[in-house]
């Protein structure tokens, strides 16, 4: 059974940062992408950052230069640090780890709040 545990959401003031952190357990994780995806009241969710075991990064194009998406292969735990938060940036922010060999492998965390907000 894949579980993945958030942690690291919460309040923000624009310009502020805050680091995401999602630790995977249940197998093996080697062969898979980790990544980000959020999604904003009323909005589809969609891509923030994915990053290979292999250290290999995509980002939407938005958020590079603002973002930083990490992971610990040896802690099966990746991370997005956010900085220059501004408010557009609010949503609930997903982790996400899909099987590059069988991509119906797909797990989703359960979400946590980031708001960004003076």
């Amino acid at each position: 059974q894949v579980q993945l545990v958030e942690s690291g959401g919460g309040l923000a003031q624009p310009g502020g940062s805050l680091r995401l952190s999602c630790a995977a357990s249940g197998r093996t994780f080697s062969s898979y992408r980790m990544g980000w995806y959020r999604q904003a009241p009323g909005n589809q969710r969609e891509l923030v950052a994915t990053i290979t075991s292999s250290g290999t990064t995509n980002y939407t194009d938005s958020m590079k230069g603002r973002f930083t998406i990490s992971r610990d292969n040896a802690k099966n735990t990746v991370y997005l640090q956010m900085n220059s938060l501004k408010p557009e940036d609010t949503a609930v922010y997903y982790c996400n780890v899909q099987s590059r060999i069988f991509p119906t492998n797909n797990y989703w965390g359960q979400g946590t709040q980031v708001t960004v907000s003076s």
